[in-house]
């Protein structure tokens, strides 16, 4: 069955591994993103417009929480609709795999 979005029960990240990274020193390589590989890392990279390339984890934390909105009026972005935004963010950028980390 093809992956349809995101969801959490498909990570193949494991918990205390994303424990670990969250509790750790955030140091910007890119590749010490639970999940992020080096294809990941070229994928995130390559883009025509400067703006959209993702080349470290201050980036790519960035690209997360501006998915988070827009909110409007009498409407806001709640998490599902948001991580659903980010997996599919990932999924255009080349990213097949680790989506739902």
């Amino acid at each position: 069955m093809p992956e349809t979005g995101y969801d959490p029960k498909r990570s193949r990240v494991s918990e205390n591994t994303m424990a670990d990274f969250l509790r750790g020193t955030i140091s910007g390589d890119i590749s010490q993103v639970p999940g992020i590989g080096p294809k990941a890392v070229e994928k995130l990279a390559e883009s025509d417009d400067d703006d959209e390339r993702v080349t470290n984890t201050w980036q790519l934390m960035g690209k997360f929480l501006m998915l988070k909105g827009p909110d409007e009026d009498g409407y806001k972005v709640e998490s599902n609709e948001h991580m659903q935004k980010f997996w599919h963010w990932l999924a255009e950028k080349g990213i097949s795999s680790h989506r739902s980390a």
